[in-house]
């Protein structure tokens, strides 16, 4: 597997036993791997970044896995100000970082161009995986840039601009009724071919992809931490990843500090959210999911421990929100700020507002969009006609 010169190869995220770069699944410990880096090899410092356009996340290469990655230019999106929302929750400076305006319209992105050049490298013809809508598109995506055979497996639900551009990027798309576990089980049951695994966590680098918007924010503050990050929880690997980006800034000496971290669910799905706030030390499967931002309805999130390290190691919290604040926060954003939010980035914002009697007035706030609004517009417009607009 060629590699970056700074890699140093997996880890288990519980023992820090050591694995081959080409490792996929849990450690023997039955936890996630995770890229480590020789950070003393990093030479970076602000005038040798600034000497680097902001064009895509391999502008931070040392701290990314692969020599030649597979990449359709993701990363570099904007940080947006929303004065309005930053008065409404009454901070100093209220800011987006919108991730919809990636190549497929979401953070995602990101994780598969790793996933798949780590699948391109081990050979792998069929790669495969399960998603709530928008990784199958995704990997559809990057999967086509090597021409290797994508298979996407996604619950009935899923949003019909994420099934037909599964399709456009000639990705295998199967549907299977019922939700998201119903993907999951139904992936490791119908698919018999030799595979290579896109899941998270199971394939150990897509989280990796994520610490690239710390970097990001980092960067675009003059290399100063906003004093909270807002971000909607899903599988866990956003959270974590995010949390390790800023974490890496302060190991380099870049910033002083990791900022606060917010991890934001439905209430109607919610896991991460309820181990927190009983002061667990591990999440409990979801028994009965209920939300209709589908992005987010991962009853038993991979991650789901390691997104709760990441926000207790920062001071942060977790927070659950209605469905209603969400969809609305989503339209406010679009109505007010020019982002076209979607769901889960409604989550993010809603959570942010839950908060707001815990910021300071001259807090920095940046709130995550994961998702274009684009991909669920029906959703956020009926939320609009069920209020008579």
């Amino acid at each position: 597997m060629q590699t970056s010169d700074t890699f140093s190869g997996l880890v288990c995220t519980e023992t820090g036993d050591e694995y081959d770069a080409d490792a996929t699944g849990a450690s023997d410990a039955d936890a996630p791997l995770d890229p480590t880096y020789d950070l003393d090899a990093v030479e970076w410092d602000a005038e040798t970044l600034a000497e680097r356009p902001f064009d895509t996340m391999w502008r931070y290469r040392e701290l990314l896995p692969f020599a030649e990655p597979v990449t359709a230019n993701e990363g570099a999106t904007p940080l947006v100000a929303a004065d309005a929302l930053g008065e409404e929750a009454g901070v100093g400076s209220f800011l987006i970082k919108d991730e919809g305006r990636n190549p497929t319209g979401t953070f995602l992105d990101r994780g598969f161009s790793l996933a798949v050049t780590a699948a391109r490298e081990a050979d792998a013809e069929v790669v495969a995986h399960a998603s709530p809508g928008n990784g199958a598109q995704s990997a559809a995506s990057y999967a086509g840039l090597v021409d290797a055979r994508s298979y996407g497996f996604v619950p009935s639900r899923t949003p019909f601009p994420n099934k037909a551009m599964v399709n456009v990027h000639g990705g295998q798309m199967k549907v299977v009724g019922g939700r998201y576990p119903d993907a999951l089980s139904a992936l490791h049951e119908q698919l018999k071919s030799d595979w290579h695994t896109l899941q998270e966590f199971d394939n150990p680098y897509r989280h990796d992809g994520a610490k690239t918007i710390a970097y990001e924010v980092a960067e675009r503050l003059d290399w100063s931490v906003p004093d909270w990050v807002v971000v909607p929880v899903s599988t866990g690997e956003l959270a974590y990843g995010v949390h390790k980006g800023f974490s890496d800034l302060v190991e380099l000496g870049l910033v002083e500090s990791v900022p606060k971290l917010v991890a934001a669910q439905s209430v109607g799905c919610s896991p991460v959210t309820t181990a927190w706030e009983a002061e667990s030390d591990a999440h409990e499967a979801w028994n009965h999911p209920d939300t209709i931002v589908g992005e987010l309805e991962i009853p038993d999130p991979a991650g789901g421990l390691l997104a709760l390290r990441a926000v207790r190691e920062s001071g942060g919290a977790a927070v659950a929100v209605s469905d209603d604040d969400a969809l609305e926060s989503a339209v406010t954003a679009a109505q007010t700020a020019g982002v076209e939010v979607g769901p889960a980035g409604g989550v993010a914002l809603a959570g942010a507002w839950e908060l707001a009697d815990e910021f300071d007035e001259d807090d920095t706030v940046v709130v995550v969009n994961t998702e274009s609004g684009t991909k669920n517009a029906d959703i956020l417009r009926s939320h609009l006609m069920g209020q008579g607009v």
